[in-house]
């Protein structure tokens, strides 16, 4: 597929209205795609602000990823370098203890016809239990537990908790993924853009 007909996948995925039924505050899909990119962003789903703003990682958790990565904004936001697909492309809404889960219509719609125009990616940032189990088949573990075990899988794949400030409590109990993933993550994100 040329980056042309990329682009109408794409333009029809932003026109996506499949979950309009089950989003009390409306669809806004929201995906950041090229089939130059380098580096995918496997996340969750777009938050309230980016649900406002359409722009992916707009927000709290988008300062402190790119923080993470060691990119700025000029990188992140280029999507011949960046993609980032989520699970859900939509805000799925506020649940008990945070936003609620991303709603599955999307992945099974969209996920593998998109993911299968990504042919240059050289690493993909998996973020959150949803994609983690999506990429990574970690259903039967926990976020920790994949996390904790990101040396154990290929090099292309690196398993994140989410950047949230609501896992301020999750950074502070495991000092190892600062001490030992996020230099190792810097690396692989720098080693995959220069490609």
């Amino acid at each position: 597929m040329s980056q042309a007909e990329l682009n109408v996948l794409i333009a029809k995925v932003k026109q996506c209205q499949l979950c309009q039924s089950s989003l009390t505050h409306g669809v806004n899909p929201v995906v950041q795609l090229h089939a130059n990119a380098k580096l995918l962003i496997a996340g969750q789903a777009p938050g309230l602000a980016v649900h406002q703003s359409g722009v992916p990682f707009d927000d709290a958790s988008g300062e402190r990823l790119r923080l993470w990565l060691g990119i700025d904004k000029t990188v992140f936001y280029d999507p011949e370098q960046v993609a980032i697909l989520p699970m859900g492309f939509c805000y799925p809404g506020k649940g008990k203890s945070g936003d609620l889960p991303p709603l599955k219509i999307c992945a099974a719609t969209w996920r593998e016809r998109l993911l299968a125009e990504l042919k240059r990616v050289q690493l993909t940032i998996v973020i959150g239990k949803y994609a983690q189990d999506y990429h990574l088949g970690t259903a039967t573990q926990s976020l920790t537990q994949t996390v904790r075990n990101w040396a154990d899988y290929p090099r292309s794949l690196i398993p994140l908790p989410h950047p949230s400030p609501r896992n301020n409590i999750w950074l502070a109990k495991n000092p190892w993924f600062s001490e030992q993933l996020l230099p190792e993550l810097k690396c692989r994100v720098n080693d995959a853009l220069k490609d």
